[in-house]
């Protein structure tokens, strides 16, 4: 399986602007500029690569969560994820990832909270997206069972 996506840039980095469009078209141009990543909040409707990294672990730690609590015999009924990639400045000169932390909260019949947060750091530990963020990029999760 592969995916595609692609980006261009027009001018230089600080007063440059750019877009960014997924192979399936799911997102299609979306508008892209330093000032959106080096301010937070610039509410200038353009996106960022971390925003497009933490929604992607989102989406593929709750595939990982759903599949570790399905192999454990507890489907969910409902997981609700968040993530949030912190970017900025690295020792030494230039920008990183900082961190993705991930926020869970789920609907998981017949579980108890101490059963589910270890689901959760199995999943954080396990889904492809950490694999390849591991050992560059600090993560964590946090896990709460809806009541």
């Amino acid at each position: 399986m592969q995916s595609r996506a692609s980006a261009t840039w027009e001018g230089d980095l600080m007063s440059g602007k750019g877009t960014t469009s997924s192979g399936s078209g799911v997102v299609h141009e979306a508008k892209l500029s330093w000032k959106a990543r080096a301010e937070a909040g610039a509410g200038d409707g353009t996106t960022t690569p971390e925003e497009l990294l933490a929604s992607a672990h989102a989406s593929c730690f709750c595939m990982a969560l759903s599949n570790v609590l399905a192999q454990a015999g507890k489907p969910p009924t409902r997981l609700e994820a968040t993530c949030l990639v912190t970017f900025g400045p690295k020792t030494g000169g230039g920008f990183e990832v900082k961190s993705s932390a991930l926020e869970v909260r789920g609907q998981v019949p017949g579980i108890d909270e101490a059963t589910f947060q270890k689901a959760a750091e199995e999943a954080k530990s396990n889904c492809p997206i950490s694999v390849a963020l591991k050992n560059n990029v600090q993560l964590s999760v946090r896990a709460q069972l809806a009541s």
